[in-house]
């Protein structure tokens, strides 16, 4: 079993838990080796510590509205500081109204000082649930980075004055430690595909806002190139956490993997297929998104070169989905049997699972 979380309902642990117990009930002398999956968004640090060990740490650091957060971070056994953007700046700490063009990620790089101060010898940064559509400036400015107007004077780091940045200068002490950007998407960072364009209504970012930051990101990314010799635009996950994905390319001369790549290797997960008869995977909701680096596709993939059946469960199956089948799903289902408000869906969660893997059992004769 290798399912990631069913946003706002259920952690990808609970979802382990539920499933086990259903497939126990039927089948009691089954052998389930689980392991909660994440692909770069929330759980990403509970997956990875689960795997390799290691300790965890809370930090208070700037929250996406400017107000403290205590954000979590883990130091795995072999000293790689691991956290998640949404830690510092998720969509899901903004109380308010969503304003897309004043949240910042400055706790992000506030996160990324904390692990270094903790003795992380590198850094795993997972980029997925972002509230911020900033291109990561608001980190860069943690961590040291000014950023000046035609005029001279400096300007706050927010995503609405990514266009008017005129000239970049790099902070005193470098960060010094080499970064990897765990992506949960590989949306180029601007364009049609892109981060505003794309995950930018789910952060307010609409109408003239969303016109605002497009042409703010795409100014920045000049600047970025001419005075960082930045060229990676187009490169994928770059506007991955509102174009975080690039900040970690032009700040921190980092590397984009996909995060459920990384974890699956973790898990050593190709060598536990030897002895696997059926893989399941699933997630809240499956969509045209889920084939672009999320943790269905990345599993389906894998069980696919295997020869092993993989089945995924999930909330709902949405337009777009159909095309894991290519990657190796061999059957998805969805939970839901009638349409429920989200307060409903959270009380009904773990039972309509339960039922869905009952019946999903049924199906295959067990």
């Amino acid at each position: 079993m290798a399912p990631d979380k069913f946003k706002g309902t259920l952690r990808a642990d609970e979802v382990c838990d539920i499933l086990s117990a259903a497939i126990i009930r039927r089948l009691p002398e089954a052998e389930i080796r689980a392991l909660p999956m994440a692909d770069g968004g929330e759980g990403m640090t509970d997956a990875f510590l689960r795997i390799l060990g290691g300790r965890e740490e809370r930090v208070m650091v700037t929250g996406p509205e400017g107000g403290f957060v205590e954000a979590m971070y883990g130091i795995m056994s072999d000293g790689t500081g691991v956290a998640e953007f949404s830690a510092a700046a998720g969509l899901s700490l903004v109380k308010g109204e969503k304003d897309p063009l004043h949240a910042t990620s400055r706790g992000v790089g506030e996160l990324l000082l904390a692990m270094k101060r903790a003795g992380a010898k590198r850094i795993l940064l997972g980029l997925g649930g972002s509230a911020t559509n900033d291109c990561g400036i608001g980190m860069a400015h943690a961590l040291g980075w000014r950023f000046f107007g035609e005029d001279g004077a400096e300007l706050a780091p927010l995503a609405l004055n990514l266009g008017k940045v005129a000239r970049i200068t790099p902070p005193e002490t470098p960060f010094g430690l080499s970064v990897t950007a765990a992506c949960d998407v590989d949306n180029p960072l601007w364009g049609p595909e892109g981060a505003t364009a794309v995950f930018g209504p789910q952060k307010g970012a609409v109408g003239e806002t969303a016109e605002e930051l497009e042409k703010g990101i795409r100014k920045f990314a000049q600047v970025l190139g001419r005075d960082l010799g930045f060229t990676g635009a187009s490169a994928k996950g770059a506007g991955a956490a509102g174009g975080a994905g690039a900040a970690v390319l032009a700040f921190l001369k980092g590397t984009l993997l996909p995060g459920i790549e990384l974890l699956l290797d973790a898990a050593h997960f190709d060598e536990l297929l030897f002895n696997t008869d059926v893989v399941i995977t699933g997630e809240g909701r499956l969509d045209g998104q889920s084939v672009r680096g999320k943790a269905p596709a990345g599993v389906a993939k894998r069980a696919k070169a295997a020869g092993v059946p993989c089945i995924a469960l999930c909330g709902s199956v949405e337009p777009g989905a159909e095309a894991l089948y290519d990657l190796g799903v061999t059957a998805m289902f969805s939970a839901l049997s009638a349409c429920k408000t989200p307060e409903a869906l959270k009380e009904t969660a773990a039972h309509d699972l339960t039922a869905l893997t009952d019946n999903v059992l049924r199906l295959l004769g067990l």
